[in-house]
């Protein structure tokens, strides 16, 4: 008999599931069986499996003849099992490691645990989140055991199925199964805790809680969210059969009274059209249900419960109404107070301005204190390497704050430290300007890093072009640039470029780009390993499309259609589709990916990967043609709107002109002559790589993997700008993935030890 067993239930995660099984797998207690339940999943989730099984025995491959959900799909790993004791995780989670060990450890130390509870973190694709809300009760019951009856405060822990080893032969003679639909986890979790005699609490972060960007039933509005009814009236079905957990019903109404209205006044769970119903539902469960004596308790300060016992819909709605008009009104003695607050921070941030510069201090921001990305991270990570004594901060506006990286310190725009810091610096790198209320003080340093190579119209240039220039002013525009002290660029085209339209002193750094140093400093492993990360079966060939914004549209709306072009091209091609950073999530892309025709990388942190993990590129007029051009790769111009972005933005030279140095592979003009090039092989053709070399003769002139290291030496250290540019003959790009997917020639490490590494 196995120490434990672990029930994986799996539907649809095949992009998620090897990471899963190995985090599994790999733990340092080997005393384990893996039961992977495949619910019928129509991906590889079932193929994957069975190979995990095959090179494993630990691995129980079961497969369901039909779609069952969660909850069955539990149950039915769970008749699998012989272990001591069955955990379960979701198969788009992982373990940390160590967790079994640390497992098996608190178990022999204990005792027979009827159930023992661990702790867990929220894990978003660009980092960790923080601390759960449960940690402190974690602390608090140190290595005790206890009863629900004794300790009622330990209901509150997190209500998941995954954050908990079940002695098996507790879970089975109390006859326990998770219920079909939403919300099982709620009355397995009740029924087993206060029918536990021994309980005890391991505070240890044991599971990575993948937050998914899309596919979050809980958080998908519709009439799903009545299961939760069904759901309750099951646990309370199981209490109300055992007259000796009668003390637990009162707690038990509580909590599921908090967790029905919960529910109720989320928008992403109910619906407006269903509340009223749903409410109705609710009234009927709290008659029902009401335990003699009960009363709110103090929790119930938005007076929410007492409503719902009178049983009145418009009293409730009207209430909730109330509660956001204080909310509106706290936000506008809010705006005053910030107003005094300004006032406040203006007067704090000149008395920091009269004290010295910390020499060794540099902030970083990018994209407008969006999260730490391009060029100013490259430099970030090889000033830590270079210049370790130089300390950076970054600024990251307070919505991101909670996704910044470990072990990247930040401030908030607007807070006290960001004042202070943004006197006392030294140095200051950005790839857009700091804001205008940010004085530059004798001995600061300002970078200006910019984050591409100027095909549409800058600066000055675009007071020609009204279309792109609305509501900007040129004077503030040039002051930001005066601040300017130094200003990188990747090729002589941009040096003459910024020179001439933003007419300022500062000194040119012709080092080429630091984000472009991940394009040579990247391995086949490196490339392979992006690949996987993306989902990308070996052998597939890789198409990024990553259109620029359009000044004249409100918001992306893709003239290129790219349903139709996958279904042309055939399943030998996988579309990487990117929106631009100015535009939010767009609806026909997550719905095309649903029906699996493309991957929708708009959120994807790191572009520099995107570019790695692609055979080719459709390019408009987006700067990442010039980037994407270091790496040696076919490129395809699709320019269906070539005449109105002209007239409208402006452009620099021709891009459509056919000329060497111009134009950097096959133009398409229209969706037929796109679909041709590929079909005809003309995209990657003689024609195309002749092409191509002039382009990178031109464009790529000073990238060659040591950017970073130019521009740290230069400005950080202040030393004369080296080491000399590698011509570009003997210079090694990242190797194309391939036609085996594994990449073709060896590099010295990969794109996350350039970009995120640290």
């Amino acid at each position: 008999m196995p120490r434990f067993s672990i029930v994986v239930p799996v539907f649809k995660v095949q992009g998620y599931l090897r990471e899963c099984l190995d985090s599994v797998l790999g733990q340092s207690f080997r005393d384990i069986e893996v039961i992977a339940v495949d619910d019928c999943s129509p991906d590889a989730c079932g193929a994957i499996i069975d190979e995990y099984a095959a090179r494993d025995s630990r691995v129980v491959p079961v497969h369901l003849a039909e779609n069952g959900g969660l909850g069955r799909a539990r149950n039915a790993g769970l008749t699998h099992a012989t272990g001591e004791y069955v955990l379960f995780l979701d198969s788009d989670d992982t373990y940390t490691p160590g967790l079994l060990q640390a497992l098996a450890d608190r178990l022999d130390a204990s005792g027979d645990l009827d159930i023992l509870v661990f702790d867990h973190v929220r894990t978003y694709w660009w980092g960790n989140g923080g601390q759960s809300d449960a940690a402190h009760l974690l602390e608090k019951a140190g290595t005790d055991s206890f009863r629900i009856e004794d300790a009622p405060e330990y209901l509150n822990l997190f209500l998941v199925a995954w954050n908990k080893a079940f002695r098996r032969e507790f879970f089975l003679e109390q006859g326990l199964q998770y219920a079909p639909g939403l919300y099982e986890d709620a009355p397995v979790t009740y029924e087993a805790m206060v029918t536990a005699e021994r309980i005890g609490c391991l505070n240890r972060v044991g599971v990575e809680y993948r937050q998914r960007r899309q596919g979050a039933i809980t958080k998908t509005p519709g009439r799903k969210h009545f299961d939760i009814f069904r759901q309750y009236e099951g646990l309370f079905a199981f209490i109300e059969a055992r007259p000796e957990l009668a003390w637990a019903q009162p707690l038990l109404f509580e909590r599921a009274l908090d967790h029905i209205l919960f529910a109720l006044v989320r928008p992403e769970r109910v619906m407006p059209a269903d509340r009223k119903e749903f409410f109705a539902r609710a009234v009927t469960f709290y008659g029902r249900h009401l335990p003699a004596g009960f009363t709110p308790d103090e929790g119930d300060e938005l007076g929410r419960v007492r409503l719902l016992a009178r049983g009145n819909y418009r009293a409730f709605q009207a209430n909730e109404l109330l509660r956001q008009s204080a909310k509106s009104g706290l936000k506008k003695v809010t705006t005053s107070r910030n107003k005094l607050g300004k006032r406040a921070y203006q007067s704090f941030y000149a008395l920091q301005r009269r004290r010295p510069l910390d020499e060794n201090l540099a902030v970083y921001s990018a994209y407008w204190n969006r999260l730490p990305s391009c060029n100013p991270l490259a430099i970030y990570q090889e000033a830590k390497e270079l210049a370790p004594g130089v300390h950076g901060v970054w600024v990251v506006k307070k919505a991101l704050a909670d996704q910044v990286p470990a072990g990247i310190d930040f401030v908030v725009p607007g807070s006290r430290r960001y004042w202070e810091v943004m006197a006392r610096a030294k140095y200051f790198v950005n790839n857009v300007n700091f804001p205008d209320n940010i004085v530059k003080r004798p001995g600061q340093v300002h970078l200006q890093t910019h984050h591409g190579t100027p095909l549409k119209r800058m600066g000055i240039d675009q007071k020609r072009f009204p279309a792109s220039a609305k509501g900007m002013s040129f004077a503030r525009l040039l002051a930001r640039a005066d601040r300017w002290d130094f200003s990188v660029s990747a090729n002589q085209h941009t040096t003459e470029n910024w020179e001439r339209v933003y007419p300022s002193a500062f000194e040119s750094v012709d080092a080429g780009y630091p984000r472009n140093d991940a394009y040579y400093r990247t391995d086949a492993e490196g490339v392979a390993a992006i690949r996987e990360k993306l989902g990308i079966a070996p052998g597939k060939t890789v198409l990024l499309y990553a259109p620029t914004h359009r000044d004249y549209r409100a918001d992306w709306t893709p003239s290129l259609d790219l349903a139709r072009l996958g279904a042309a091209l055939g399943d030998d091609y996988v579309i990487l589709a990117r929106t631009h950073y100015f535009y939010g999530q767009d609806r026909q892309l997550e719905q095309l990916a649903a029906q699996g025709a493309l991957v929708d990388v708009s959120q994807y942190p790191v572009v520099e990967e995107l570019c790695l993990a692609a055979d080719a590129l459709i390019a408009d007029y987006s700067s990442i043609m010039f980037d994407y051009a270091n790496l040696d790769r076919p490129i395809v111009t699709y320019a269906d709107d070539w005449d109105v972005y002209a007239e409208s933005r402006g452009v620099t030279f021709d891009l459509l002109s056919g000329n060497p140095g111009d134009t950097p592979g096959v133009v398409a003009t229209t969706e037929d002559e796109l679909i041709e090039a590929f079909r005809n092989g003309s995209w990657r053709g003689e024609a195309a790589a002749g092409l191509r070399a002039a382009f990178r003769e031109r464009f790529c002139q000073y990238d060659d993997g040591r950017a970073a290291e130019r521009v740290v030496r230069r400005v950080l250290l202040g030393q004369e700008m080296g080491p000399a540019v590698l011509p570009l003959a003997d210079r090694t790009p990242a190797p194309a993935p391939g036609p085996d997917g594994l990449g073709l020639l060896p590099g010295p490490r990969g794109v996350q030890d350039v970009l995120l590494a640290g």
